[in-house]
């Protein structure tokens, strides 16, 4: 059981986790961004500092379609106003503490800072058919599962929908570059599975999930079927998605079939029971027409029994056929700890009993174990290296 050791990341023995809603009250406002406004929001914003409106029309282009923030890219502004244009709406909001490669270069994770010091993950992935962004909404997480580095790091603060939407812009402008193995890339999905839980920072999140999906001067124009809103299961902001007009995937962090040991592996399950919150995902699917993915971290010893496997695909079709897809995890190793990958027979024999029963199942890809590619693993790495320096 979860209790046997002490979590993922807990700088004590006797750690325990600490499930927290409380969302603390930042240190400082991320500073406004063109990317928090919508475009009326925006060409109010330049009218006011004495600046034409309609300019906000060609910030925009230049933001959500070359990629760029730097005023001198502009060259069809006035040069006169380009600086004040860009102080205005474009301030700099992340800056990059360090980028890992992995993968053969098709992997890329950066540590970003953001304007109060607080640090960030974002992981950027190169497939077959397509590329792929990892975003953090949140620095840290309240929801102290036991197995995850970020939520052992606590909750210290949502990040703005700008904060949110500069680890996209940033991907987008790599992914042309060229900068990931095979050549310019077109960023076509994004998954907000990084750090934090998104249903938390909902308003910043669903503001976001509306700069990606609205086409130029408002957004990116991604396709809604192209992005993923992941969460640990808070049932009321599931249904509350589900009317937002946004066709968005919705995958739920299951990891445990039953209750009794969902409720330790995911403290939440202490408020959401797993059939509430399947309930719930069930109607986003019956709403939205979206297929719901069901994240299941297989972990070895723990909630890889083939019963479980049974039991989880029971649940799902009690409420109907085809309205669900599986996505098991092999956990990021982590040597000597109870956290750790299935065998792969145990994998094996997980899959097999949920696709026999009409699942519809699909093993993760998972990318760089070799670069602490799991979210809040680099984060605390480049913690602990900078505080080991301070100490000498």
């Amino acid at each position: 059981m979860p209790t046997d050791q002490a979590p993922e990341g807990a700088t004590s023995p006797d750690a325990k986790p600490r499930l927290s809603f409380a969302v603390p009250v930042p240190k400082g406002k991320a500073p406004r961004h063109l990317a928090d406004l919508d475009l009326a929001g925006r060409k109010a914003v330049l009218k006011d500092a004495g600046l034409p409106a309609f300019r906000a029309d060609q910030l925009s282009r230049h933001y959500f379609t070359r990629f760029t923030r730097d005023a001198q890219d502009m060259t069809d502004l006035p040069a006169s106003q380009r600086e004040q244009l860009a102080a205005e709406l474009l301030p700099d909001l992340i800056h990059e503490v360090r980028a890992l490669r992995a993968d053969g270069g098709r992997t890329i994770k950066h540590l970003w800072e953001l304007h109060d010091g607080v640090r960030v993950e974002s992981v950027l992935m190169r497939y077959k058919d397509r590329t792929t962004l990892c975003v953090s909404s949140q620095a840290g997480c309240g929801m102290a599962c036991p197995f995850c580095a970020t939520g052992q790091m606590g909750l210290t603060r949502n990040l703005s929908t700008g904060e949110i939407i500069e680890q996209v812009r940033h991907a987008a402008q790599v992914s042309e570059r060229g900068d990931l193995t095979g050549g310019p890339a077109r960023l076509s999905n994004v998954v907000f599975m990084g750090m934090g839980e998104p249903m938390i920072n909902y308003k910043n999140v669903v503001a976001a999930l509306r700069r990606l999906t609205s086409p130029a001067p408002e957004g990116f124009g991604m396709s809604a079927r192209g992005i993923t809103v992941s969460t640990v299961g808070l049932v009321p902001l599931i249904r509350k998605l589900s009317t937002e007009g946004m066709p968005v995937t919705l995958a739920v962090s299951l990891h445990a079939p039953d209750d009794e040991l969902r409720d330790e592996l995911i403290p939440i399950n202490s408020k959401w029971k797993v059939g509430e919150l399947l309930d719930a995902a069930y109607d986003y699917y019956s709403t939205t027409g979206r297929r719901v993915s069901i994240e299941y971290a297989l972990i070895k010893d723990m909630n890889d029994h083939a019963w479980r496997a049974q039991l989880l695909a029971d649940e799902l079709n009690a409420r109907g056929r085809g309205w669900a897809h599986v996505n098991p995890i092999p956990l990021n190793p982590t040597p000597g700890s109870i956290w750790t990958c299935s065998e792969p027979d145990v994998q094996e024999l997980f899959v097999d009993t949920l696709r026999r029963a009409g699942i519809t199942t699909t093993v993760r890809d998972t990318r760089g174990s070799d670069i602490d590619g799991a979210c809040g693993q680099l984060a605390t790495e480049v913690l602990n290296q900078e505080r080991a320096r301070t100490r000498r």
